[in-house]
């Protein structure tokens, strides 16, 4: 019987690697591992049917990207944000996008691409329809989970518009980590939602009429917004961490 080559085996494990590092990466997006989570190389192996080797090197991936890192246990866990950690991340987003936009705008925007951003826009549209019809003022799971889909979608596309695949790749790991922490939000309000859509149709049209400078402006206000957004939540996320462990040490001091 012929033996299987070490190419076969090596394909074989690299498949199982990425399949491992996707995984991961999809819990951690959906909030099912929160920041703070102990990852289980050996649950997680269990669930692939695979060996540990390549689950290992996917785990080493994340680690690398900052998706996980280190706990002072020894054990590896979902990445924690600190508040520079937050900052950092959307200056790097923000560097990135609005020098795409600014690529992006420099050519006549293709028919189709206008017209998959425009439903991209016009799916927020919806979302605050329906807000207003069922007179609720903040968006529940479902509907943050679809303009969630939405909302990257519009500035992936813009991203690929300038035909930067390794600027996309970044954008998307970065926004993935700052979603980490996002996961602990509510969802957006109705005023939020408006300011969201705004921004977007502006951004989209100053595109269409070729306007780097101005859409490059747009998106950095824009980013700006939502990084002061993240910002004050986590710093009541903070608060409200230290009140809780304030009044856990109060009570076992009684």
């Amino acid at each position: 019987m012929p033996r299987r080559s070490s190419t076969h085996h090596d394909g074989v494990n690299q498949s199982v690697r990425m399949k491992a590092y996707l995984l991961i990466q999809r819990k951690i997006a959906s909030g099912e591992l929160r920041a703070g989570t102990l990852i289980s190389e050996m649950a997680v192996a269990k669930e692939l049917g695979s060996s540990r080797t390549p689950v290992r090197e996917a785990v080493g991936q994340l680690l690398s990207e900052g998706l996980l890192e280190l706990s002072r246990g020894g054990g590896i866990v979902v990445t924690q944000l600190t508040r520079q950690g937050i900052i950092d991340l959307y200056e790097l987003r923000e560097a990135l996008e609005v020098f795409a936009v600014g690529r992006a705008a420099r050519n006549p925007l293709r028919p189709s691409d206008r017209e998959r951003l425009e439903s991209l826009i016009g799916e927020t549209q919806v979302l605050l329809s329906e807000l207003k019809a069922a007179g609720k003022r903040e968006l529940d799971a479902e509907q943050m989970r679809r303009f969630t889909v939405s909302d990257l979608g519009f500035h992936a596309l813009l991203i690929r518009m300038a035909a930067n695949l390794r600027i996309l790749k970044v954008v998307n790991d970065t926004r993935l980590m700052i979603r980490i922490f996002g996961i602990q939000r509510s969802g957006h309000k109705y005023d939020e939602l408006e300011h969201i859509y705004r921004h977007h149709r502006e951004i989209l049209d100053a595109v269409i009429d070729q306007n780097g400078e101005l859409a490059q402006k747009l998106l950095s206000e824009h980013i700006q917004a939502s990084a002061r957004e993240r910002l004050e939540e986590f710093d009541h996320w903070e608060r409200e961490r230290t009140l809780a462990n304030m009044e856990f040490s109060d009570a076992f001091s009684l």
